[in-house]
């Protein structure tokens, strides 16, 4: 009879077929054990945010640091020039925020891009075992020492 079903994930690697052998050399039957795997996202994140969808990076930060510091440069240079401080310091905000823009656009797309192809880790697995409640904390145990990403217990 079984009692608990137990879900993990797992990266693709050697651990997850290990914690399947073990199991098997514990008592699990092979047909209690169902390894499924996920199809990672093909397209490209986003790089404008949506009103519904925000991964938390703000593309004018630089920008609006850049905007402040040119603003003070510009008004104070604006002073000896032919426009006046009002005007150099407006037209060097726009050019000291289009700066920082240009720079944390090319750090989203270029730079960020590649670390983020590089690092991180993905569920890619997911392992359901089926067993009764006395071996519930082995299995849970088992799948844990084998490097597991997450693990839930349903009764």
């Amino acid at each position: 009879m079984i009692d608990v079903q137990l879900f993990s994930t797992f990266e693709t690697s050697g651990f997850l077929e290990m914690a399947i052998s073990t199991l098997e050399k514990k008592g699990i039957k092979k047909n209690s054990i169902f390894a499924v795997p996920l199809d990672n996202r093909a397209e490209e994140s986003k790089i404008l945010d949506t009103l519904h969808r925000s991964d938390g990076t703000s593309l004018i930060d630089i920008g609006m640091g850049l905007a402040t510091a040119f603003s003070v440069i510009g008004a104070s240079i604006g002073f000896k020039l032919a426009w006046g401080p009002i005007y150099w310091g407006l037209i060097s905000a726009f050019v000291g925020f289009v700066l920082g823009f240009a720079i944390r656009l090319f750090m989203e797309l270029v730079i960020k891009k590649k670390k983020r192809v590089l690092k991180g880790k993905h569920s890619e697995v997911i392992l359901i075992v089926d067993c009764e409640e006395s071996q519930a904390e082995l299995v849970e145990d088992i799948l844990w020492s084998h490097f597991a990403l997450g693990v839930a217990k349903v009764k």
